[in-house]
């Protein structure tokens, strides 16, 4: 088990351990270390190899892949994690634990063996508000043909997706989105029931 990781341990209130980052993980292809389930484990050891800290892991979830009919179901994941890391060399580090699990990025929103995604750091926003509004305003299709070259926090799409929410809310219920000022729980209560219930616990 990942150092700090507790089933179901809640991150109460806003998340202030200092430099402090929510990951989402996901999975739906088996890679060299196993299933897609093991491969979330596998990231959670090279991280701490690294130096961080898993301070809480989330259970893990069955979801459809992204967009529907794109491939097999993903294994998904979110978790708490401390690192003195800057943004940018916490992206950089999730980056090479994706390459050291085997992961080759050739197209957005494809089949992966890893995808470890930096959801937020603390209250952060960046790389400002006006930035921020344009990638969160993008409609799917402009998603699908553009992607951000700088770093989008807390990610853009966090507030739409119910296999961040729904794992999110496993540890950090009272999250507080710092552009729109809602708590994880709201934003998963406000997502239509059934992309919620697509989102099934394997533990």
């Amino acid at each position: 088990m990942p150092q700090g990781e507790s089933q179901g341990e809640t991150i109460r209130g806003s998340l202030k351990y200092g430099q402090g980052a929510l990951i989402a993980l996901g999975s739906n292809l088996t890679s060299s270390f196993g299933t897609p389930k093991m491969t979330l484990r596998k990231a959670f050891e090279k991280l701490q190899e690294r130096g961080a800290v898993i301070r809480a892991v989330s259970r893990m979830f069955r979801t459809p892949a992204f967009p529907p009919g794109s491939g097999p179901d993903f294994v998904n994941a979110v978790s708490f994690v401390q690192a003195d890391w800057s943004p940018a060399r916490f992206l950089a580090e999730l980056h090479q634990v994706e390459a050291d699990l085997g992961r080759v990025r050739t197209e957005r929103w494809g089949q992966r063996v890893v995808d470890l995604d930096l959801l937020a750091m603390d209250d952060l926003v960046l790389p400002d508000r006006k930035t921020h509004q344009y990638w969160r305003d993008l409609s799917l299709n402009q998603q699908k043909a553009i992607a951000p070259e700088d770093l989008i926090l807390p990610h853009p799409r966090v507030q739409e997706r119910a296999f961040v929410l729904v794992p999110l809310c496993d540890i950090a219920p009272e999250w507080q989105h710092p552009v729109l000022g809602l708590t994880a729980r709201q934003l998963c209560d406000a997502l239509p029931q059934d992309a919620k219930s697509e989102v099934v616990p394997l533990d």
